[in-house]
């Protein structure tokens, strides 16, 4: 930061290691002096050191939210919101409405995520070349389990038993059941099946894509989509994708804007399709609603070609944590650009980035349960850096700097590192001295942007493609 720097209020919706390195980002700002005000799910020790002001909303209310926006709006220029939640629940149409402080998110009505149904239904409507078959199931039409086990029955016998079992309600990436992954038999389906109807929420059955995944992200002014670099994601809790599905355990980049077992052509039709889903919710001209990222979209690249998962409307994490680090563009003039409807280009340094996290003893059902110390002490993975300078970074989590100044890890994701290099395995390797580096009871993938990893999906995908 440049002491001549123009003061800039910031506002940032945290909950996460997503958080902490839009907060980085920010900090990292040539031009400008960021003041960043954190509106925090817990005492996250990376925000606390950063921030002018931090205040705990654990259950990330909205009117919560609001309020704290309203009682510093004077200091503040924009706000970002980097989870789900409180996107889905309308916090930019409040904020703005309230304080008229411009909120760098989706407007309730774009928060794509809230319904997998709708999702589907709109990648029908602009682009069905990218929807697998599929069939949604409300539990209003069936009053009793039998009459809904004839109706999956039925669908089953048309296309196949190889499918996904999705709720149509947001979950956190944790409430899909995959054939083949977390049953072999309908009866077992229909369980995962009934749990979810039992759960409130409406259900989808969809073909069972098979391929190679990718994560696309995009930034967006309300008139233009500017992509970013794509990424892949380790949802599975375990080594070699076994175990539950998480909200991530990791995921890398590459140099190029494509991953290793994709090409420079199959980037121009995610791009391709993005935009088609851009053009529909956008309509003539530009909408201002769409501003930040509206898409952060699964693909999953098949033999039929690049097809749609799920479409979600804020930052991925972890595969943001890939992206801000190299971000070449200043991260507080990206967004003015964004809310001003200026934005153009942006432009990621040409490195290799891997995310990896460490977790609880009791995430992912590595432990059943855990009663010991959650004490997690990051100095040791600090002092790498001196070693390593901006190629490593450290983005707590979901820990707790509490009042003896130690901190402690919570329930979901502790920690992640970030290694920056000029291949993969390089930056593999700077992220998982960080994560030895961590003192704590935690654990973690070590396979994220492993050479055999991604030679494996090479190989898928030749073998898909016939070459």
């Amino acid at each position: 930061m440049s002491e001549e720097g123009e003061k800039v209020g910031i506002v940032v919706i945290s909950y996460g290691s997503r958080a902490a390195a839009v907060i980085d980002a920010f900090c990292r700002s040539e031009d400008y002096d960021a003041r960043v005000y954190v509106a925090d799910k817990q005492r996250n020790p990376f925000n606390v050191a950063h921030a002018e002001k931090h205040v705990v909303i654990p259950d990330l209310d909205v009117g919560k939210i609001c309020d704290f926006v309203e009682a510093n709006k004077d200091a503040l220029d924009f706000g970002i919101c980097c989870p789900e939640k409180p996107i889905i629940a309308g916090l930019r149409d409040l904020v703005e409405r309230t304080t008229g402080v411009p909120m760098i998110c989706p407007t309730k009505q774009y928060a794509i995520e809230v319904s997998k149904a709708a999702q589907r239904q709109l990648i029908e409507n602009c682009c069905p070349e990218a929807n697998p078959r599929f069939k949604v199931f409300h539990r209003s039409a069936y009053t009793h389990a039998g009459e809904a086990k004839d109706a999956v029955w039925s669908f089953l016998d048309e296309i196949g038993n190889e499918v996904a079992v999705k709720p149509d309600r947001p979950a956190a990436g944790k409430g899909v059941g995959v054939w083949g992954d977390h049953f072999t038999t309908r009866e077992q389906l229909f369980d995962h099946f009934w749990s979810i109807f039992e759960s409130g929420s409406d259900v989808l059955i969809e073909e069972k894509l098979v391929g190679e995944e990718s994560s696309f992200q995009a930034f967006c002014d309300g008139h233009r989509l500017v992509a970013l670099p794509d990424t892949r994601d380790y949802k599975r809790a375990f080594d070699a994708d076994l175990g539950p599905n998480t909200g991530g355990m990791g995921s890398y980049k590459d140099r190029e804007d494509w991953l290793p077992f994709l090409s420079h052509q199959d980037r121009e039709e995610e791009e391709r399709l993005v935009q088609k889903l851009f053009t529909a919710l956008r309509g003539d001209g530009e909408n201002e609603g769409l501003r930040g990222i509206p898409f952060y979209v699964a693909f999953m690249h098949t033999r039929e070609g690049a097809k749609i998962l799920e479409i979600n409307s804020r930052p991925g994490d972890p595969e943001i944590q890939n992206i801000l680090p190299v971000l070449e563009n200043d991260f507080v003039d990206l967004c003015f650009r964004m809310i001003h409807g200026t934005l153009s280009r942006v432009e990621c340094a040409k490195h290799a980035t891997v995310v990896t996290y460490a977790v609880p003893m009791d995430y992912g059902d590595f432990r059943r349960t855990y009663s010991g110390d959650r004490k997690v002490d990051l100095s040791r993975a600090y002092a790498l850096k001196e070693r390593y300078g901006d190629d490593l970074r450290i983005y707590p989590g979901s820990m707790e700097l509490r009042a003896d100044g130690s901190t402690y890890a919570l329930g979901s994701r502790t920690v992640c590192t970030v290694g920056i290099g000029q291949t993969i395995e390089e930056a593999r390797e700077k992220s998982l001295e960080g994560i030895r580096a961590i003192d704590g009871a935690l654990w973690n993938r070590w396979d994220v942007g492993a050479r055999h990893y991604i030679e494996r999906s090479i190989r898928r995908m030749k073998e898909l493609r016939g070459n």
